[in-house]
């Protein structure tokens, strides 16, 4: 059996509706909705690599790094509001963030 780009396509689809799903369903969980916005973001990497390795094109490829970095930043900045956050609530939940304002 052979993987088509349809496979890819279909497994990236899978990944960003489950990431969509994790969002719509956990507004609360800061850990949680980081870890959806982080798949969304693999689900298009999939979808740019599978589109760069059978168009024979390394542009996706090199994309996917520029994705990647800023998704380390994103991840980075998220857990030290995270941190922030749970220093001053004691909690993670996501309708104390608007007691953070300056």
């Amino acid at each position: 059996m052979t993987l088509t780009l349809g496979h890819f396509l279909s497994l990236g689809a899978m990944l960003f509706a489950l990431a969509v799903v994790g969002i719509f369903l956990n507004r609360k969980n800061l850990i949680v909705l980081l870890m959806a916005i982080e798949l969304m973001l693999l689900a298009v990497n999939i979808n740019f690599v599978a589109f760069s390795y059978y168009l024979g094109d390394m542009h996706g490829q090199v994309f996917v790094f520029f994705i990647l970095t800023v998704a380390a930043a994103e991840a980075a900045i998220g857990l030290a509001i995270l941190v922030l956050l749970f220093r001053n609530k004691a909690s993670i939940n996501a309708e104390d963030l608007n007691t953070l304002k300056g």
